[in-house]
C-alpha cells in the first residue's frame, strides 16, 4: 500500500515539476499529497467494501469495478509504450541501436544478471501471485465457479506478459533521453510523454497508473481489514467483552465499524511507512513486501501436502520467518532511510559480524537473496520441527482430511448428541451477527433441507451447530465463530475446552460420513443425484454431470432440476417445440416416479435409462445408467433381424427358382443321359453280339485266346460305361445302391486278374493280399472304386510295386491301395478329388481326363465308405477305404467260360428282332442264328408284320429294342401281340436304364435286358421258350 501512495505522490509530483518548471513545494504532514490520496483512498474503500457483514459475499461491483482499471492500466501502458517506441524512437531497431552505442546504457543490456537475485525474485514473484492479500481475495474469495479459474489460468499468464512488454524499451527510452539521476527511473513512463510535451499520453499514464494503484489499495485494505476484524480484534473482544456482547442486539455494526477503522488505520501505517523509506525506489519497496508475504508460503503449501502440519508449526514458522525477515531485509532498508545507525549493518549487532544483518553467518549473498534464503529457510525449519513436536488436534485433522488425499480409515461412533442450547438461543446468537432476516432464511432452508424441524424450545443437535458455526465464519472467520458457540455452550455448564472439542467431534464425524456418502457415490457407474421436494439438488456425484453433459457451472447445491432440463431444452436436446412445454413434460416424468424411461442425448450418442424412486421427505433420488451399448446392440439386432428377413425371404425365392431350375435340369440330364447312353451303348451292344458269335464259332483254334482278350476287354469296357451311368442316376437321386453282403475276396481276385496284364505290361510288380471277410456295399460300385484306385495306382508308378491289401479295424475293413509311385503333395491333396484337376507330375507320365479319383469320391460318399489318402511327392501313396464287415458267407462258385453253345439246343426257335440299328440287328442275327435259331430282322413295326406275313412262320418270341424311330418297343410287343396273340412272349432290348420303363415291361410281363446284352442272359431267356413251348406242346 506504501508503495500505491508514493507512486501516486510521485506521479503528482513529477507533472507538477514538468508543469510549473520547479519541484513541488512542502513536505509537511497537513499538506502532503500523499496523505491525502491515503485519506480518499480509505474513504473509497470503506464505501465499497464494508457495506456488507458476510465476508464471503461476492461483491460485483467492486470486482467490475477491479477488472476495469486493470483494462484501463494495460490500455494506458501499451498506448505509452507504443508511443514511446514508434513516435519518440523509429521502432525497435533504432532504440536497441541506440541504447547499444551508448556505454552506459549497453552495459545495462549486456549485464549478466545474478541468478541468485534473478532466482529469488521469480520465487517471490510466484508467492505474491497466490499469498498477496489482494491476490487472494480475487482469486478464492470473489471466485464464483471453476470455470474462472481455468479461464484465468491461460488469461492471466497473458496479461502478465502484456503489461511487461514494453519495460525494458521504456526503460532504455528513459536512460536515453534524460541524464542520470535529472528523473526518477519509476516516472520513465510519465516523464517520457512529458519530455515531447504529448498531453494526451501523459493523461493516459497518469489515469492508468492511478487506477492501478486505487484498485489495488482498496482490494488489499478490504482483505486485511477482514483478516483484523476475524482473526484479531473480534476473538480479542470476545474474550475480554463476553459478557457484553452477549446481551447486545447486535454485534453487526460492531464488526463493520471494526473494519471501517481498521481500513484507515491500515492506510494511515501504509503512508507513515512511506514517509519513513524516503527516496527508496518502488521496486524495492514491493521487492520488500513480497519476501514479507512469502513467509506464508511453507504453512500454505505444506498444508496441502502435509498431513502432519500443525497449528503450532505454522504460526511458530511464520513467526520465525518475519523475525528474520525483518532483521535481514527491513532494518538495512529503515536503516537507509536515516532511522537507525548504519555501523551495524558493517560489523553487526555488539561487533559480531557472523550476525551482519547482510551477511548472516558469512553467507555472501545478494541482500534480497539473501533475506529471503534465510527467513524461508529457518521459516520451513520451525514449520517441520514445531508441528512434528505435538500430534496434530482434532481440528488440525479434519482440516487436513479437507486438503490432502488420504484413504479412509474408521473414526469413533458419533451419535447426534443434543446440546443443552436451544434452537432459538442459536438462532439469537447468530442473528446478532448476522441480521435476524438472514439467519431466517438461513436456518429454514437448512431444515427443509435436511427435513428436521427448528422448533424454539427444541434442542440444537450437531447439525444445527455445525451450520451456525458456517454462518457465522461467513462474518467473523472461523476462529471467532468457534469461540462465539463456544462461549454459548459454556453459559449452559458445558466447558470452553469440552465445547470445542465437541464441536470438533461433530465437525470429524459430519466430514467422515460425508466423505464416505461421496466416496461410495463417486465409485457408482451410474450417475446419481438427489433432489428434494422443491426439486433442488442435494447431492450428487461426478458422473452426473457427465453423463447428463452439464456444465459444471450450473451444477451446485440448490440448483433446480428444471434449470438442468431447461438448459437441454434451450440446446435442442429435446427436439423443436416451445421450452416450457418441453421443460414441464420432462418434470411431469421425473415426478411420476413409477416406471424407468430413456433420455437420449442425439449429439453425443448417448441413450440414458432414468429411474427415480421417492424418498420420505417428498425428495427424489435420480439414476441415470448409460445404457447406450445395450442399445445399441438392440437396435443393430432388430436391424440384423429385418437385414436376415429380408435376406432370406429373398435366398427362398431364389431357392424355389433354382429348385424349379435344378428340377427341370435334372429331367433334362436324365433326357440326356438317356439318349447317351442309348448311343454310347448301341455300338458296344453290337460289339458285344459279334464277339460273342466269334468266341463260339473258335472254339479252340489257334485265335481263342485272343478273341477272349477281346471278350474281356468289352466286358471291362461294359462295367465301366455302366458305372458311370449308375453314378450320374445317384447324383440325380434316381437310384439308391444295392447294399448286400459278399467275400471281398471275390471282387479282389477279378481286380487280379484284370489289372495283372496291365501291370506286367509295364514291368510293375501287382501284389493283392486276399481276405475271406465278408462285406457290406453295393458290390458294382465298390468295385468301380477299387478299379480307379488300382489303375490309377499302376498309371502313376514308373517302377516300383503296387500292393493291395486288407486290414480289419474292429467292425470295418480297411482296404489299401499303396505304391512307390510319384506322390502326391500335401499341398494337393484335397485338389486331386476335384473334377478335370490333374498334378503336373502324373500328366507327364500318363494320358487320363483326371475324372478317376473325383469318381472314387463320389462313389464312397453315395457308399458311406471313408476313404483316406496318406502320401508325399516322390514317396508315393497310399489310398484306404474302409468297409462295414458283414457276417460271413459262403464262396460262390468261380464263374467259368460259358460253355460253346450248343446249336442243335435252339434249333427250331423263330425269332422276330425289331431294332433301328442296322448292326446290332445283323450281330444279333448272327448270333442268333449260330445257336441255331431262325431270325427275322426288321427296323420296325411296320416292316415287322411284313417279314411275317411274307415268311408265315410262326413265332417263338419277340427281341425289340426299347427305341425306335416311330413309336417304342414296348407299343411294337403290344400291337404284335394283339396280332399274333397275347402269349407270344417277347424279351424288351434297352440301354435306358430308367425306372419307368422297367415298371412299363413289368406291366406287360416282359422281361428286359440292358445293353450291351449279355449273351448267357439272352441264351437263358431263350432257352426257357424252348422249354415253355415244349411243356405246353406235352
Amino acid at each position: 500500500i506504501a508503495l500505491q501512495l508514493k507512486a501516486v505522490s510521485a506521479s503528482v509530483g513529477t507533472i507538477f515539476t514538468h508543469v510549473s518548471g520547479s519541484a513541488m513545494p512542502g513536505t509537511s504532514v497537513i499538506g502532503d499529497i500523499s496523505l491525502l490520496v491515503a485519506f480518499a483512498m480509505a474513504t473509497f474503500a470503506v464505501l465499497f467494501g464494508t457495506r456488507h457483514i458476510d465476508a464471503t459475499e461476492h461483491q460485483d461491483g467492486l470486482m467490475l469495478a477491479i477488472a476495469t482499471e486493470s483494462l484501463v492500466k494495460l490500455a494506458a501502458f501499451l498506448a505509452v509504450g507504443i508511443f514511446v517506441m514508434f513516435w519518440m524512437f523509429d521502432g525497435p531497431a533504432a532504440l536497441f541501436s541506440q541504447a547499444m552505442s551508448r556505454p552506459d546504457t549497453a552495459a545495462v543490456l549486456t549485464r549478466t544478471p545474478v541468478f541468485s537475485t534473478l532466482f529469488a525474485m521469480t520465487m517471490l514473484a510466484f508467492f505474491a501471485i497466490v499469498l498477496l492479500p489482494r491476490q487472494f481475495h480475487v482469486t478464492v474469495v470473489e471466485n464464483h465457479q471453476e470455470s474462472e479459474i481455468r479461464r484465468a489460468a491461460w488469461l492471466f499468464p497473458i496479461y502478465l506478459v502484456l503489461i511487461n512488454l514494453f519495460v525494458i524499451p521504456i526503460a532504455l527510452a528513459g536512460l536515453l533521453s534524460f541524464p542520470v539521476g535529472k528523473v526518477d527511473s519509476d516516472m520513465f513512463v510519465l516523464a517520457l510523454p512529458l519530455s515531447v510535451d504529448s498531453n494526451f499520453f501523459t493523461i493516459a499514464a497518469f489515469v492508468g497508473g492511478l487506477s492501478a494503484a486505487t484498485a489495488m489499495v482498496i482490494v488489499e485494505s478490504v482483505a486485511l481489514a477482514i483478516m483484523v476484524s476475524n482473526d484479531l480484534v473480534v476473538p480479542l473482544v470476545l474474550q475480554q467483552r463476553s459478557r457484553l456482547l452477549t446481551s447486545r442486539a447486535d454485534v453487526g455494526a460492531l464488526l463493520l465499524t471494526v473494519r471501517r477503522i481498521a481500513i484507515f488505520a491500515i492506510l494511515i501505517l501504509a503512508y507513515l511507512y512511506y514517509r519513513s523509506v524516503g527516496e527508496a525506489q518502488l521496486a524495492a519497496i514491493g521487492l520488500l513486501s513480497f519476501a514479507a508475504v512469502a513467509q506464508l508460503a511453507p504453512a500454505f503449501f505444506g498444508g496441502l501436502i502435509w498431513r502432519q502440519g500443525t497449528a503450532r508449526g505454522a504460526i511458530g514458522g511464520m513467526v520465525v520467518g518475519i523475525v528474520v525477515w525483518a532483521y535481514t531485509l527491513l532494518l538495512p532498508n529503515i536503516a537507509d532511510a536515516g532511522f537507525l545507525g548504519t555501523a551495524f549493518l558493517a560489523d553487526g549487532p555488539f561487533g559480531l559480524t557472523v550476525l551482519r544483518p547482510q551477511s548472516l553467518f558469512g553467507l555472501d549473498l545478494a541482500p534480497l537473496a539473501h533475506g529471503v534464503f534465510w527467513s524461508l529457510s529457518l521459516n520451513i525449519l520451525a514449520y517441520i520441527g514445531l508441528s512434528l513436536g505435538r500430534a496434530p488436534a482434532a481440528i488440525e485433522r479434519m482440516q487436513a482430511d479437507l486438503f490432502v488425499p488420504t484413504n479412509l480409515t474408521p473414526v469413533p461412533s458419533f451419535r447426534l448428541w443434543r446440546s443443552s442450547v436451544t434452537i432459538e438461543e442459536l438462532t439469537t446468537t447468530v442473528a446478532r451477527y448476522l441480521g435476524a432476516e438472514r439467519t431466517r432464511r438461513a436456518f429454514e432452508s437448512f431444515a427443509q433441507a435436511h427435513g428436521i424441524s427448528v422448533e424454539p424450545n427444541a434442542d440444537a443437535d450437531f447439525q444445527l451447530l455445525r451450520h451456525a458455526e458456517h454462518l457465522l465464519a461467513s462474518a467473523i472467520g472461523a476462529a471467532s465463530s468457534r469461540l462465539v458457540l463456544s462461549l454459548l455452550l459454556r453459559k449452559r455448564t458445558v466447558s470452553t475446552k469440552a465445547a470445542l472439542k465437541l464441536l470438533d467431534d461433530a465437525n470429524a464425524a459430519i466430514h467422515y460420513n460425508r466423505e464416505i456418502l461421496q466416496t461410495a457415490l463417486e465409485h457408482v457407474s451410474e450417475a446419481i443425484a438427489v433432489f428434494d421436494k422443491d426439486m433442488q439438488l442435494v447431492c450428487w456425484n461426478r458422473q452426473f454431470g457427465e453423463i447428463f453433459g452439464l456444465p459444471q457451472e450450473i451444477i451446485g447445491i440448490g440448483a433446480r432440476l428444471d434449470e438442468f432440463l431447461r438448459f437441454h431444452a434451450m440446446n435442442g436436446i429435446y427436439g423443436p417445440g416451445d421450452v416450457d412445454v418441453l421443460v414441464r413434460e420432462r418434470l411431469a416424468r421425473y415426478a411420476a416416479t413409477a416406471e424407468p424411461f430413456l433420455e437420449r442425448f442425439p449429439e453425443r450418442g448417448l441413450v440414458i435409462e432414468v429411474r427415480a424412486n421417492r424418498m420420505p421427505d417428498g425428495g427424489i433420488v435420480t439414476t441415470f445408467t448409460d445404457i447406450t451399448p445395450s442399445f445399441e446392440a438392440a437396435e443393430a439386432l432388430e436391424r440384423r433381424v429385418a437385414e436376415r428377413t429380408t435376406e432370406l425371404t429373398r435366398l427362398n425365392a431364389e431357392l424355389a427358382r433354382a429348385k424349379a431350375d435344378a428340377e427341370e435340369a435334372n429331367i433334362s440330364k436324365t433326357r440326356f443321359l438317356a439318349a447317351a447312353s442309348h448311343d454310347i451303348l448301341q455300338p458296344l451292344n453290337a460289339a458285344r453280339l459279334y464277339v460273342t458269335s466269334l468266341v463260339e464259332r473258335q472254339g479252340g483254334g489257334d485265335d481263342a485266346q485272343l478273341v477272349a482278350n477281346v471278350d474281356a476287354s468289352l466286358d471291362a469296357v461294359e462295367e465301366i460305361f455302366g458305372a458311370l451311368l449308375d453314378i450320374s442316376r445317384l447324383d440325380t437321386g434316381a437310384m439308391k445302391p444295392e447294399i448286400v453282403s459278399f467275400r471281398i475276396d471275390e471282387l479282389l481276385r477279378q481286380l487280379e486278374l484284370e489289372y495283372t496284364p496291365l501291370a506286367r505290361e509295364k514291368g510293375i510288380e501287382l501284389v493283392f493280399v486276399l481276405s475271406s471277410l465278408t462285406v457290406r456295399s453295393d458290390r458294382r460300385l465298390l468295385r468301380r472304386l477299387l478299379q480307379n484306385l488300382v489303375s490309377n495306382a499302376i498309371k502313376y508308378t514308373p517302377k516300383g510295386r503296387v500292393l493291395v491289401g486288407c486290414r480289419r479295424r474292429k467292425n470295418r475293413l480297411r482296404i489299401d491301395i499303396c505304391d512307390t509311385g510319384l506322390g502326391i503333395p500335401a499341398s494337393q491333396k484335397k485338389n486331386v478329388f476335384r473334377e478335370f484337376h490333374r498334378l503336373n507330375e502324373g500328366a507327364k507320365v500318363a494320358r487320363g481326363l483326371g475324372l478317376g479319383l473325383s469318381i472314387v469320391e463320389r462313389i464312397a460318399r453315395v457308399l458311406n465308405h471313408k476313404v483316406e489318402l496318406r502320401s508325399a511327392s516322390g514317396e508315393g501313396s497310399r489310398f484306404s477305404v474302409e468297409v462295414p464287415v458283414a457276417a460271413a458267407v459262403s464262396a460262390t462258385t468261380a464263374r467259368r467260360d460259358e460253355p460253346r453253345a450248343d446249336p442243335g439246343q435252339l434249333a427250331g426257335i423263330a425269332v422276330l428282332c425289331i431294332d433301328n440299328d442296322p448292326q446290332i440287328l445283323d450281330g444279333m442275327q448272327t448270333l442268333l442264328q449260330g445257336w441255331g435259331c431262325r431270325v427275322l430282322a426288321a427296323p420296325d413295326l411296320a416292316s415287322a408284320r411284313v417279314a411275317i406275313d411274307s415268311d408265315r412262320v410262326t413265332l417263338s418270341g419277340l427281341l425289340v429294342d426299347y427305341h425306335l424311330d416311330e413309336g417304342n418297343g414296348i407299343d411294337a410287343i403290344v400291337a404284335l401281340r394283339q396280332q399274333m396273340g397275347n402269349h407270344l412272349p417277347a424279351i424288351l432290348i434297352t440301354a435306358d436304364r430308367s425306372p419307368h420303363v422297367r415298371e412299363e415291361a413289368r406291366l406287360r410281363d416282359v422281361p428286359v435286358l440292358h445293353k450291351p446284352v449279355k449273351p448267357a442272359a439272352l441264351r437263358a431267356l431263350l432257352t426257357q421258350w424252348r422249354i415253355q413251348r415244349v411243356a405246353a406242346a406235352e
